[in-house]
């Protein structure tokens, strides 16, 4: 099975994994595609870094799940290793959580010349990624995504940071991972909310006007969230769309900013909400899209049954598109104004929305 893609990066095939790579100016790298794969990440490693010590940073639900496994390819292939474990959830993407990372960096004793490994989904990868960032002014990281949602959006393209009390990934930079392992098999041990939720950023990818792999994933969706051929697949395409995008524009001074889209929205309500389970980021996202998508509706920059598709198939995958699918209380209108005003996109007060 092949997902069609109207433009994006070339897709390689080896031995159990699809390979996409980011054609960086001078610093390309590889994203692996495949179930299994965290089995055999030692080797890649050893390859890509012969000598290097490896600093885990994974949470305590991901580290229950699979720590051992990476664990164990590291030593099989002579890797010395330790470990940082946080907290899971949007909580240890603070100000207190960098510096539990950076802290326990310093004192294994990491080196320039060592990696960080980033070993979870969203949070622990930007978390990660910013301490390996700041840490003795920058240790490369690889990043080893355990979620729909990191596979297919965070753990691609650099960018790293936390959350600011006032608002979601104000604080952070860019650091581009040397290699991306996305071992699609992790996926099969989350709940079905979180696979779900990260479904939005696939679809965000078909969204942004690539109308062929919009057509397969309304074909297609419900395979991808049951896993097998259609989820690796999804992925790569994803993945792919994303390398193309970050190749021309790696600082999101242009085209890298249409990635954005549903996030401005999407932030305000994550912040709305104190970025708690109430309303994961994806979740969040899928509302972000289908409010874009009838704004851009309202100042006549796309149709009425744009929106209907659009929102129809968000919602036949279980997704929220409407704020008051949030439980709970969030702050009035004056209150997500003033917190999508703090959005990273406001240049001179004025904010520009995708």
């Amino acid at each position: 099975m092949t997902s069609p893609s109207a433009a994006s990066s070339p897709i390689a095939s080896e031995a159990g994994a699809r390979i996409v790579r980011v054609d960086l100016a001078g610093r390309p790298y590889d994203i692996a595609i495949g179930p299994g794969l965290l089995a055999g990440i030692g080797t890649r490693i050893a390859a890509l870094r012969p000598g290097a010590r490896v600093a885990i940073v994974t949470d305590e639900n991901v580290a229950e799940r699979h720590l051992g496994t990476v664990e164990a390819a590291l030593g099989a292939a002579g890797i010395a290793h330790s470990a940082v474990i946080v907290a899971p959830g949007e909580k240890s993407k603070s100000y207190k959580g960098l510096e539990q990372v950076t802290e326990g960096l310093i004192a294994a004793r990491i080196e320039r010349r060592d990696l960080v490994l980033a070993l979870g989904g969203g949070v622990v990868g930007d978390l990660a990624g910013f301490a390996a960032a700041v840490v003795r002014r920058g240790v490369d990281i690889v990043q080893a995504p355990t979620t729909l949602l990191s596979q297919v959006d965070s753990s691609v393209g650099g960018k790293t940071g936390i959350n600011s009390p006032q608002g979601k990934n104000l604080v952070g930079a860019f650091h581009q991972p040397v290699l991306v392992v996305a071992d699609t098999a992790a996926l099969d041990t989350l709940p079905p909310r979180e696979v779900r939720a990260g479904y939005a950023e696939v679809a965000k990818y078909g969204l942004l006007g690539d109308a062929p792999f919009f057509d397969w994933l309304e074909a297609h969706g419900a395979e991808v969230l049951a896993g097998g051929d259609a989820r690796v697949e999804a992925v790569a395409a994803s993945c792919a769309a994303k390398a193309a995008i970050v190749a021309r524009d790696e600082k999101e001074t242009g085209d890298r900013a249409l990635l954005n889209l549903g996030h401005t929205f999407g932030h305000a309500l994550e912040a709305g909400a104190g970025f708690s389970n109430r309303l994961l980021h994806g979740e969040a996202v899928s509302i972000g899209m289908a409010l874009a998508f009838a704004f851009s509706a309202r100042l006549g920059l796309c149709t009425g049954q744009d929106v209907v598709r659009a929102t129809r198939h968000l919602e036949s995958l279980g997704l929220p598109t409407r704020i008051a699918d949030v439980p709970g209380d969030l702050p009035d209108t004056d209150g997500l104004m003033m917190l999508i005003a703090q959005d990273k996109k406001v240049s001179r007060g004025a904010l520009t929305f995708i």
